[in-house]
């Protein structure tokens, strides 16, 4: 009886109830594996909702999910990175600009698995998506619905977006997958994107999940029938509240101490342990994530385009092994930099083969003095970026022996003569000749191809357009299709030629041009930062964009550089450095940029309307004080005040301590209003985020 009506106070009570039966032994089934009832009992009661409310969003659960991987999802709450560190001072550094009123952090095993977001809807599962490129993920919610431990229902009846990652257990990969997938990340992976569920080496019933925060829809965007929720000071108040409702959580380590040096040296102790036991540990780790406790200090600390500023990942020291390298090439990135990539013979290094190193610039090949030939010490930096970190002299035929490549395959090279790295002259695609910038060789050739299939790659990554890709940007290029980012919003007018191209099929040529449509209308930052000059990423361009109105202002700005450059300088975390860089990157693709600007539909920018006692004034911090300078601009920008690194007649107020020096002469000169820091005080109230509860125990325990 499909498409019965569900009108009627008797159906809809029986189709809640059944919705709550198929919820609560779903619950037993796979989180508490201790079933109550028969596989047949169970679809039964399936059958009964399916027949009175065929639409019923339980009956999400199989079936009805979009194939894995085939629908893009944009996530309410973007999944940022962490800011990366692997050194002690890195750790120190982090405890110290973020430890002001309360030093209280939150530890959690880093797990080496694939991050995914649960959206529960009044506390049922609705969507599961991966992290994509944090902004925008795939569809995996049938596959994330087989994974044991994830409940269809929690215990709490409102909506949240739960965050973590999925790992495949060492017990279940060294006995099911071990002669057959290279490591367990690369096979979770795999399993939670594979369409089909017998179409990967893995099975999705073989993940497991765990958590390491939530977040929250605002009352504009949750359910009208969900509850607020509930009232949390502290993430590890969060946790616990995840472990309550049925989540399993990736560990929660509550560390605290009486000054920065102590809360730094617990937190290290914490990562030595953690580097002693990774082996003891039941998933695959690569390293601890660190996390202010306190949540209202959290927001106040804020975040960078690419990470959270109150969250570090500490990453285990990297893993590294010998290998020979075989050849060198040379490659033009999208700002003119030729940079060499080591060919060397396959080596696994943390459970990858690596057959390709960075050597980042010409400086770099100096100084290690290595030859082709030679035998290589190499590392992955954080588990990512494999390295050649020292030479170890000439190398013999047998270190090239029983080495195989991704694939399996043998690898069967012959060593090559040992022989001088050459260093180029000329740019290895367009032959200009490079010059030289101390370690770095430049192509200054703006029409090189080599830099114009980059600098589309990047437009396009930026904007999240995946229908082109390598291949293709270098057809478009090779062909005359495109020869500048604005030829791109052309390509509908030569749609023919494009479909012309090798491989290309008419719906990949639609799909094609439909993205590139979509993406004509865009921010000016957005705008800016796709542009892929040098230095000039989202967080800038968000900074320059909240002082600049449009690009004709930005480009009237070439006009005078000094005075522009110390506009620029004015803007809180924009240096000389970067303020000259964006100029001249402007300067140099001037008549690109204004006809790639003339293609696309510029909306203003977001800003978020400020509110607080400092709205409208403008303050620059000098001299030693009692606080760190970060916390201090924390404080005044918490209350609507906005900072910046020089004086000027615009200034508002010069915080000053001891030794101000030519700062406080400069504002003393121009009549800008001096404040101490007990002045500041007054200024905000009083003091902020001052007490603390009493110390948590720690619920991690060991592994």
């Amino acid at each position: 009886m499909v498409g019965a009506s569900t009108d009627g106070p008797g159906n809809q009570a029986r189709i809640e109830e059944l919705a709550e039966l198929i919820a609560f032994h779903s619950n037993l089934y796979y989180n508490e594996a201790s079933p109550q009832i028969s596989d047949a009992e169970f679809d039964e009661i399936w059958d009964q909702l399916k027949s009175l409310d065929p639409e019923h969003p339980q009956l999400m659960r199989v079936g009805s999910d979009p194939p894995p991987g085939s629908v893009k999802v944009d996530h309410e709450f973007p999944m940022r990175s962490l800011d990366k560190a692997n050194k002690e001072e890195e750790v120190r550094h982090f405890v110290s600009q973020t430890t002001a009123n309360g030093r209280r952090f939150v530890c959690q095993p880093k797990l080496d698995g694939s991050a995914l977001s649960l959206e529960y809807r009044r506390g049922r599962l609705v969507r599961a998506a991966t992290r994509g490129n944090g902004v925008r993920g795939e569809d995996v919610t049938a596959n994330a619905r087989r994974i044991p431990n994830i409940p269809e229902a929690i215990g709490w009846e409102g909506d949240c977006h739960v965050r973590g990652e999925v790992v495949m257990p060492l017990e279940i990969f060294n006995r099911k997958y071990s002669e057959i997938a290279p490591n367990p990340r690369n096979l979770a992976a795999g399993s939670l994107r594979q369409k089909h569920i017998d179409a990967g080496k893995g099975r999705a019933e073989d993940l497991e999940f765990l958590a390491y925060g939530v977040e929250f829809p605002s009352e504009s965007t949750r359910h009208p029938d969900s509850p607020e929720p509930p009232p949390f000071a502290f993430d590890s108040d969060v946790i616990s509240w995840l472990e309550s409702i049925g989540i399993k959580a990736a560990g929660n380590e509550v560390v605290s101490g009486g000054n920065d040096q102590e809360t730094a040296d617990t937190i290290l102790g914490i990562t030595r342990r953690w580097t002693e036991e990774r082996e003891k540990a039941p998933w695959e780790l690569d390293g601890v994530v660190i996390k202010l406790d306190r949540l209202e200090k959290r927001t106040l600390l804020g975040r960078t385009a690419h990470h959270p500023r109150w969250a570090l990942a500490w990453k285990f020291p990297p893993e590294e092994a010998t290998t020979v390298l075989m050849g060198v090439e040379w490659q033009t990135g999208r700002t003119g930099n030729v940079t060499p990539v080591s060919k060397v013979a396959p080596v696994v290094v943390s459970g990858v083969t690596v057959e390709s190193t960075t050597l980042h610039n010409r400086g770099e090949v100096e100084r290690l003095g290595m030859m082709i030939g030679d035998k290589v010490r190499v590392v992955r930096r954080g588990d990512v970026i494999p390295k050649i970190v020292e030479v170890l002299g000439p190398a013999q035929d047998a270190d090239l022996s029983g080495r195989k490549h991704s694939d399996g395959t043998a690898f069967d090279l012959p060593l090559p003569p040992r022989v001088s790295i050459p260093m180029p002259t000329d740019c290895p695609r367009c032959q200009t000749a490079l010059i030289e910038d101390g370690a770095f060789i430049r192509c200054m050739n703006l029409n090189c191809p080599s830099r114009l299939e980059r600098a589309i790659l990047y437009w396009c990554r930026k904007l999240e357009m995946d229908g082109i890709g390598e291949k293709l940007a270098e057809q478009l290029c090779s062909t005359g299709l495109v020869s500048s980012l604005a030829d791109l919003y052309r390509l509908s007018e030569r749609e023919k030629e494009l479909l012309g191209l090798e491989r290309m099929a008419e719906k990949s040529a639609s799909n094609i041009l439909h993205e590139l449509e979509a993406s004509r209308t865009m921010t000016l930052s957005n705008f800016i930062a796709a542009l892929g000059l040098p230095r000039i990423g989202p967080e800038i361009a968000s900074l320059v964009c909240s002082e600049i109105a449009n690009l004709e202002e930005l480009i009237e700005m070439l006009e005078n550089r000094d005075q522009s450059i110390q506009r620029l300088t004015s803007i809180d975390r924009i240096g000389e450095t970067v303020a000259a860089l964006l100029l001249d990157g402007i300067a140099e693709r001037k008549e690109d940029i204004l006809d790639l600007y003339s293609q696309l539909e510029i909306v203003e920018d977001e800003v978020a309307e400020k509110s607080g006692l400092l709205v409208g004034s403008t303050f620059c911090i000098t001299g030693t004080l009692s606080r760190p300078r970060k916390e201090i601009a924390l404080s005044i920008k918490s209350e609507g005040g906005k900072i910046s690194s020089s004086v000027s007649g615009k200034l508002d107020y010069l915080v000053a301590g001891s030794a101000a020096g030519s700062k406080l002469e400069k504002a003393n000169r121009l009549g800008v209003r001096v404040l101490s820091e007990e002045d500041l005080d007054n200024l905000l109230g009083g003091a902020i985020l001052e007490n603390l509860p009493e110390e948590r125990q720690a619920t991690l325990g060991e592994f």
